[in-house]
């Protein structure tokens, strides 16, 4: 692995982890075209240094999210254990814990059941740009389609959790059908995006450290390329930190239909891209 290898799939981790534009689809595209441009895979044979190094610049942006929410964070926290010392469960920071701890099982049941029929359609760009033109038309009539205005409740975040799982399809954003979710069903697109992202924090946690650590062989890491690493996590967490920040101003001023016009215009060209050069 090489330090511009590394810059690159961090950046693009940051910039498509926390948009609603799929990350999983943007690194399908950039190690696509880098092989059709070089004639060469982007990465060598997966193994546990690029194992390592995807858990590396998934932890940078879980990084940018307990630092951009850190307030949020130890308040949610404090909540959940004095209401539940207190018997006190009014508190709104006390159920979006509960909310969290209900929604992130039925994600992880799902995504475990749904992971190895997904896990082989990350080699075909074509099949994930077509996912990734849906995750537009489901943020399209989100918008178009909402409920009434309402606050977060239980069904809601069943619901959210339920799509997070559903986002194991390469293409599907998480972060983008978590948030369609919640505003189909009523929800203040800057509110649900601040629910996406901290039901994220468990999520990330867990999909990059639980099941990959298994996979490495801990005799090889002597042979690293640990400075390509640490740009790629710095890349990761900075990039992540700053679109965070910028977003959820962001969706303050617009609609969710400018990020389903991108991933519908994305996705028909990188399906079109690969269509010609499969024939070629």
């Amino acid at each position: 692995m090489h330090i511009l290898q590394a810059i690159i799939v961090g950046a693009v981790q940051g910039i498509s982890e926390f948009l609603p534009i799929s990350s999983s689809a943007h690194i399908v595209f950039s190690q696509s075209i880098y092989k059709l441009v070089t004639g060469s895979q982007f990465l060598n044979e997966v193994g546990s240094e690029e194992i390592f190094f995807d858990i590396m610049v998934h932890l940078a942006t879980l990084f940018a999210v307990l630092i951009f929410f850190r307030k949020d964070i130890i308040d949610i926290v404090k909540a959940l254990f004095n209401g539940l010392k207190n018997k006190d469960y009014s508190n709104s920071d006390f159920k979006t814990a509960v909310f969290i701890l209900a929604a992130t099982p039925i994600t992880c049941i799902v995504a475990l059941i749904l992971k190895e029929p997904t896990h082989a359609l990350v080699e075909n760009p074509k099949i994930v740009s077509l996912f990734l033109i849906v995750t537009g038309f489901i943020l399209f009539f989100s918008e178009k389609l909402k409920q009434q205005n309402k606050d977060m409740n239980l069904k809601t975040a069943l619901w959210t959790g339920l799509a997070q799982g559903l986002a194991v399809f390469p293409g599907l954003s998480r972060s983008g059908l978590t948030i369609a979710t919640q505003v189909f069903l009523g929800m203040d697109r800057v509110k649900a995006a601040r629910f996406s992202f901290l039901m994220s924090i468990p999520i990330i946690l867990g999909a990059s450290m639980a099941y990959p650590l298994l996979e490495i062989d801990f005799s090889q890491m002597a042979k690293f390329n640990y400075s390509a690493i640490f740009w790629g996590f710095l890349t990761s967490f900075v990039v992540g930190y700053l679109c965070v920040k910028y977003f959820m101003k962001l969706l303050g001023k617009v609609t969710l239909k400018c990020f389903s016009y991108y991933c519908v215009v994305v996705g028909v060209l990188m399906f079109v891209l690969f269509s010609v050069c499969h024939r070629l």
